[in-house]
């Protein structure tokens, strides 16, 4: 028998051979009801045996066209060659002794990266963590640690993490917070410069956003007692929401005057997702501290904070860490997933990406008056669907064009407050065919509506 391999090797083309779900997945979704725990769900029940490239093969022998990379993880592709070559080298070497007991290098190498990658030239240390959530509450702990102070303060339709204090710094209720209270105390929520949704329109967005916000802030908390503004350059869970230009910058700049320590939150829009190494760099901001995961380490779970040196030393010695952060196995991959970032020349890819998908969704969007606003930056793209001649949210067209979309072995993932966005995040390595052919399968879902 052949033995089946995944990643570049695996036939880049889009099959449909039963109904998706197919029986054996749906065979193992009966075992899956019967093991694992009601609240851990599946966008889309079928079960993969290999995927590579961007494409997703089940055990039923579809394969589905992939624009969810794992929710922005296998930006490089999910078994690219320098990740599992680095990674299954240190797989034979050892898989853990725990850095804060034995450390190794390569936990070493992936914090001397982050330093180079990330904005700004001031002298940079890291972290490493599992997971993003992980990340950015250890930012909050370092900036606490820092500035002495505790308030931390966050924005509409923001979405940081399932941990109990990241789930106080979401904004969404509905599936992240709802039942799991009470949350953590001293978090405090601002507007939002959301273009699409300003009620005076965009072009006042961002100047009214920042003062409304900095108004909130200087008198409901007291800038004096804020330790940490976070924010997502473009926000994800919320709805792939670009901030309006000119909101970033000026609540940076509000951070720098006021002592408060500034935290892009990158974990979804990091490592060349939106064409550039780090979203922040689109207007040039340069964060005190920067959480990353997700696209870190080509599928295995890495999370890092990053930062000015003077702040990541504030915490005492024993004060950050855990069993396995900074895995060994997912040092290594990650050292692979920057490889093949900087070899194949990602950030250009992704900007490939974003002309092919903007300009065919522009063209649905003159045909299907649903179809309210197109945003996003590289292969960080949305679409927002309202009800028709409205501004109306229409999560109800938004979850019928997906269903259509899945049967017909396109993957596709819903997000925003709302539940009406579709959220677009191919693999950075997918071929123009195989992203064309997605885009005409979305298409005809439109038609079906």
């Amino acid at each position: 028998m052949t033995e089946l391999s995944g990643g570049p090797s695996l036939p880049q083309e889009r099959r449909v051979v039963t109904a998706i779900p197919g029986p054996k997945s749906q065979e193992l979704l009966a075992r899956k009801n019967a093991a694992v725990a009601g609240g851990v769900g599946s966008v889309l029940p079928v079960f993969t045996v290999r995927a590579g490239g961007g494409v997703i093969e089940d055990v039923d022998g579809n394969s589905l066209i992939d624009f969810g990379s794992g929710i922005a993880v296998t930006s490089v592709g999910s078994s690219a060659e320098a990740v599992v070559r680095r990674a299954s080298a240190q797989l034979a070497d050892f898989t853990h002794t725990c850095f804060m007991v034995t450390p190794y290098e390569g936990y070493v190498e992936v914090c001397e990266e982050l330093a180079r990658l990330t904005p700004g030239d001031h002298a940079k240390k890291s972290a490493l963590f599992n997971s993003g959530a992980e990340a950015v509450e250890n930012a909050v702990k370092i900036a606490r640690s820092y500035t002495k102070r505790q308030a931390v303060v966050v924005f509409d339709h923001g979405y940081h993490g399932r941990t109990n204090l990241t789930m106080a710094l979401t904004a969404k209720n509905m599936p992240y917070k709802h039942g799991f209270g009470p949350f953590a105390p001293e978090v405090y929520r601002v507007p939002l410069a959301y273009p699409y949704r300003w009620l005076t329109g965009p072009e006042n967005c961002a100047e009214e956003a920042a003062a409304q916000a900095i108004d909130m802030i200087s008198k409901q908390i007291g800038a004096e007692n804020v330790a940490a503004i976070i924010i997502e350059p473009i926000l994800g869970e919320g709805g792939f929401i670009e901030p309006a230009k000119g909101f970033l910058p000026r609540i940076a700049e509000f951070a720098k005057t006021n002592g408060i320590v500034f935290v892009a939150d990158e974990i979804q829009s990091g490592f060349c997702r939106t064409g550039q190494w780090f979203a922040c760099e689109d207007e040039g901001i340069v964060p005190d501290l920067i959480t990353t995961a997700k696209g870190i380490a080509g599928g295995l779970p890495l999370a890092a904070v990053t930062g000015r040196a003077e702040i990541m030393d504030a915490a005492h010695s024993g004060g950050l860490g855990g069993t396995y952060g900074g895995n060994p196995v997912a040092c290594a991959a990650a050292l692979g997933a920057i490889e093949t970032m900087r070899e194949l020349d990602l950030n250009a890819k992704a900007k490939r990406i974003e002309e092919v998908m903007k300009g065919r969704l522009a063209a649905m969007q003159e045909k299907y008056d649903i179809i309210g606003d197109l945003r996003g930056r590289g292969a960080m793209i949305a679409i927002e669907l309202v009800k028709s001649g409205t501004k109306d949210p229409n999560p109800e067209a938004t979850a019928a064009v997906a269903k259509a979309c899945h049967s017909a072995g396109l993957l596709v993932l819903t997000c925003g407050t709302y539940g009406n966005v579709l959220r677009f995040l191919p693999p950075l390595v997918i071929g123009e065919d195989l992203l064309n052919e997605g885009l005409d399968v979305l298409e005809s879902a439109f038609g079906e509506l």
